[in-house]
């Protein structure tokens, strides 16, 4: 009964989607007019017709009665217009406000803080902006530098406005008026075993760069672990981000990694690209064929290196328009292993040299609407919605045998007047003679609630759910998943507890108590989760279900934006090779319930995991 439950848990949260398919917005005359114009021109050709259809909706159908959340500001009646100048405030996270220009720090730890604030520096948020000085004012360019602004966790709030120039109709002043977010942020966690202290500067010197450093303690093991990120984005407006990485962890495995990368950070962006290199020395177990385990030295290399280009799909200024893009991609990979265990414990060479040579080519409409209480509290956070169609071919050369790839995605993810819905559907495998090797099925879907009231209090119910099915995969531990991979379903740590199949539903209901302590803002949640595991030995699944049940509390701060501190507890009814009735702390995280990304990026095969 149980396993019933959680099945059809699981199949409602990916049924809705085909249930519901009108996106909610306005009636505006001018936008139906436009779709209605779309239409027309793609009756023309039968792909036409058909790229029509997966991307739009018809304007015949009935419109939602939940319309999608945008910031509304007065960019269009100066749509067109010559920017004269370009005015840049950034201002001190406490006491201050984007949209009151009238609100000052009057308290004294308001005007202590702000003093040893470095604030961030007027060139580092014009490097964030898509418009410089004498273009021609495009009112998708400003909304899409304001979005850009906000994403970046140095900054609490943005607001981009045109000003009039007296006497002058033909230009405009913009005004970019920034407040920054407190950046020197300490988070932890501790549980019954482990603990950690993380300090991340989010904003060094005003730069925008990032430096954040995690000290791990095992006190089971009373071993030590250290990492550190050092992150440089957006060098000189072009959208190049470089990341170094350290870690030395607990059991001594080491990484070090440097990535340079420019995403398609925008549905205007039209080129990306990125090279990554990384390396590894580290040690793990395998077991024989009589479950015994050895330990064994691994050191590999690995070097990516890929290239996208976007283009419009669509001629036109409208906003479907330019949001709507034909993306191609090429990407290699090549990993390279120094130190790999015996032939006795890794009898199909899984780890070994190999090189991947991707493609990849895709349909995509990415837009983003503004929300509040989701991830933190009461800011406004940017959430995408829309649609990716995208096939990836290519070669894998392994063990001195080349091996055709194939894959496909898609997603997705609209608001409706019941709440947002985002669906993930990948499929991938390698083809051998025409026959399908490690092959990958999955489908995540997250479904959440329009914010609700009750009283002072606003909560939503979120709902998390995933399956993964591997078909002909490689006879070896480390090519198995486990619940502990996905959906917040983790403390199942065993990695003799693994199958080639598993499905999870989790079901939050996170609160947003009314009132703060000194700018602390609290979250109560309870979480409930279940889980099936499955291998080639079931019919699918096999006949245990696995849950866990949560309380816990997010603290947010009204200064630290995008970080928060999470106490939370957890029961198991059961833990295989673990026992029953067991209670742990801290395994739950609120980035846990992502939502899913319509961009479309670096081919890759799909994820086992």
């Amino acid at each position: 009964m149980k396993i019933k439950l959680v099945v059809f848990c699981f199949m409602i949260s990916l049924i809705i989607p085909t249930c519901y398919g009108q996106e909610g917005k306005s009636t505006n005359k001018d936008s139906i007019k436009v779709y209605k114009n779309i239409e027309n021109y793609s009756r023309k050709t039968k792909f036409g017709k058909f790229v029509h259809k997966l991307l739009f909706r018809s304007t015949r159908k009935k419109t939602s009665k939940r319309k999608v959340k945008t910031i509304n500001r007065n960019y269009e009646k100066n749509e067109g217009k010559i920017i004269r100048n370009i005015i840049i405030e950034t201002l001190d996270p406490f006491g201050f406000s984007a949209e009151d220009k009238n609100q000052t720090a009057e308290k004294g730890f308001e005007k202590f803080g702000n003093n040893i604030h470095i604030k961030t520096k007027k060139w580092t948020i014009r490097n964030q902006l898509l418009f410089k000085k004498n273009d021609i004012l495009d009112s998708i360019v400003l909304k899409e530098s304001e979005r850009l602004i906000r994403s970046r966790r140095y900054v609490r709030s943005v607001v981009i406005l045109p000003v009039a120039i007296p006497k002058n109709k033909d230009s405009v002043d913009v005004s970019i008026r920034v407040l920054d977010s407190w950046s020197l942020i300490p988070t932890g966690a501790i549980s019954e075993s482990s603990g950690n202290l993380e300090i991340t500067e989010r904003n060094f010197f005003g730069l925008g760069h990032e430096f954040e450093n995690n000290f791990i303690r095992d006190f089971d093991e009373e071993e030590n672990g250290y990492s550190a990120r050092y992150s440089i984005t957006n060098v000189k407006n072009t959208f190049i981000n470089t990341t170094f990485r350290y870690q030395n962890s607990i059991r001594n495995d080491i990484t070090k990694s440097v990535r340079v990368e420019r995403k398609f950070f925008s549905p205007l962006t039209r080129l990306a690209g990125g090279i990554f290199f990384e390396n590894r020395s580290f040690k793990d177990s395998l077991p024989d064929f009589q479950n015994d385990f050895k330990t064994f030295d691994f050191k590999n290399e690995n070097c990516e290196l890929w290239f996208g280009h976007s283009i419009q799909l669509f001629k036109g200024k409208s906003f479907d328009f330019r949001t709507t893009n034909l993306v191609t991609t090429i990407g290699y990979n090549k990993i390279c292993y120094i130190k790999n265990p015996d032939e006795i414990y890794d009898p199909n060479r899984f780890f070994s040299n190999e090189e991947w040579l991707l493609g990849s080519i895709g349909l995509n409409t990415r837009k983003f609407t503004q929300d509040k209480y989701l991830f933190n509290f009461g800011i406004i956070e940017d959430i995408p919605y829309g649609k990716a169609y995208a096939i990836t071919g290519g070669f894998r050369n392994k063990n001195n045998s080349k091996r055709a790839y194939f894959g496909g995605r898609f997603s997705y993810g609209l608001y409706y007047g019941f709440g947002y819905l985002g669906t993930n559907v990948e499929w991938g495998s390698l083809f051998n003679n025409g026959k399908t090797e490690e092959t990958t099925f999955k489908v995540d879907a997250l479904y959440f609630t329009p914010l609700l009231n009750i009283g002072e209090w606003k909560l939503r119910q979120f709902v998390n759910s995933g399956l993964v099915v591997g078909a002909n995969r490689v006879n070896i531990i480390k090519d198995r998943i486990s619940l502990n991979d996905q959906n917040g379903f983790s403390g199942f740590r065993n990695p003799l507890f693994n199958g080639t199949r598993k499905m999870s539903v989790a079901l939050q209901t996170q609160t947003y108590a009314p009132g703060n302590w000194h700018g602390f803002h609290f979250s109560p949640f309870t979480n409930v989760t279940f889980g099936l595991l499955g291998n080639e030995s079931n019919k699918f699944f096999n006949n245990k279900l696995y849950s866990k049940f949560s309380l816990g509390v997010l603290i947010n701060n009204d200064y630290l934006v995008f970080n928060s501190f999470q106490i939370s507890f957890s029961y198991y009814p059961t833990i295989p090779f673990e026992g029953s009735s067991i209670f742990k702390t801290n395994t739950l995280k609120n980035d846990d319930l992502s939502i899913p990304n319509y961009e479309i990026g670096q081919p890759s095969i799909v994820n086992f995991k």
